[in-house]
């Protein structure tokens, strides 16, 4: 397949890393979607990450006693990256009510009327707008950072873990069924346990936002929406940068693009006799090409996927196949299909 190409239109300089003080010292992880035995990230609180350890104390007491100052230091420090940014709730809500409450404009007011309260709207990289900001809501103890703007038209790649979901097992598959990489880009940790892949994306092609189009546990923050960034601290937990985070979004591959941009899939309707519902045969491929440390966690998610499609029993014994192949005993493949029609 041919190497993708650098989308036309994009910034060619190198913006400052506004991760820089966030870091850990010494990065001891391999980046977070290369095939690995284990999850590639684990947790690190940003604000504890800096290069002095004097620094790093001072920085983590600030993020404890003081949230908001927090919040605002690393918005600002986006900002200056040129990623727009606006001030969140522990709710991970807008931190400023809008100033049409009560009185809804038609069509919606987007900021036009000069006041604050508009949402992601309001995301600016101008430090004294993000300052006014954070003082009109000095509760705010987290920072959003709008998708599809630019300079980086960042497209946000939410990947869950809730409710039986698997969304970074979900999109190697997509990658695997379509052929496309998955470079190493910006990843950030949620306090659920899933994690947002940011890529950036062309001026002239807006991704939509969606929830669960592309696969169950994928959700997709493009043009209008906005990503939590790190640092901040929700009800929840603080999302943090993942380890060997890169100092820039990777640009997000073609084939990708395609995938995000394609119009709606037409209204559900019944596949013809005999057709199965489910690419049972890219479930195998799946399995068959599970690297050492994903065995397991893939062939559960073609269990539950066969499942869901009524073809668990049916593909039973060629996912076991599939699985043996890979080097787990029949037994263990039995075991994790069992496990997954448990589940289902």
């Amino acid at each position: 397949m041919a190497m993708h190409r650098r989308h036309a239109g994009r910034p060619t300089g190198h913006p400052p890393d506004p991760w820089a003080d966030l870091r850990p010292a010494r990065p001891t992880q391999a980046p977070t979607t290369a095939p690995m035995d284990r999850p590639a990230s684990t947790p690190m609180d940003p604000t504890t990450a800096m290069d002095a350890p004097t620094a790093a104390m001072d920085a983590h007491a600030s993020a404890l006693t003081d949230p908001p100052a927090a919040a605002l230091t690393q918005a600002l420090l986006a900002a200056k990256a040129g990623y727009p940014v606006m001030p969140l709730t522990r709710s991970k809500l807008p931190a400023i009510r809008s100033p049409h409450r009560g009185h809804p404009e038609k069509p919606p007011c987007r900021g036009a009327c000069g006041r604050l309260g508009h949402g992601v709207h309001d995301a600016s990289t101008d430090p004294l707008t993000v300052r006014r900001m954070f003082a009109a809501a000095p509760w705010a103890t987290g920072y959003g950072i709008a998708c599809g703007r630019p300079p980086h038209h960042l497209i946000g790649i939410d990947l869950d873990t809730k409710n039986g979901a698997d969304g970074l097992t979900a999109l190697r598959f997509l990658a695997e069924q379509h052929g496309f990489p998955l470079p190493p880009t910006v990843t950030v940790l949620t306090p659920s346990g899933g994690r947002h892949l940011w890529f950036t994306g062309p001026p002239s092609l807006p991704v939509p936002n969606s929830v669960g189009r592309l696969a169950p546990g994928i959700d997709v923050r493009g043009a209008g929406g906005y990503l939590v960034g790190p640092g901040s601290l929700t009800t929840h937990g603080r999302y943090v940068l993942a380890a060997d985070t890169p100092p820039r979004p990777a640009p997000v591959p073609d084939t990708l693009l395609t995938l995000l941009t394609a119009p709606p899939p037409p209204a559900h309707r019944e596949p013809p006799y005999g057709v199965p519902p489910q690419p049972a045969a890219a479930l195998i491929r799946f399995v068959r090409a599970s690297p050492r440390g994903q065995r397991n966690a893939r062939l559960f998610w073609a269990a539950c996927r066969a499942q869901e499609s009524g073809l668990g029993q049916e593909l039973a014994a060629r996912l076991t196949e599939a699985a043996c192949h890979t080097g787990l005993s029949a037994e263990e493949a039995r075991a994790t299909i069992a496990s997954a029609a448990r589940h289902g």
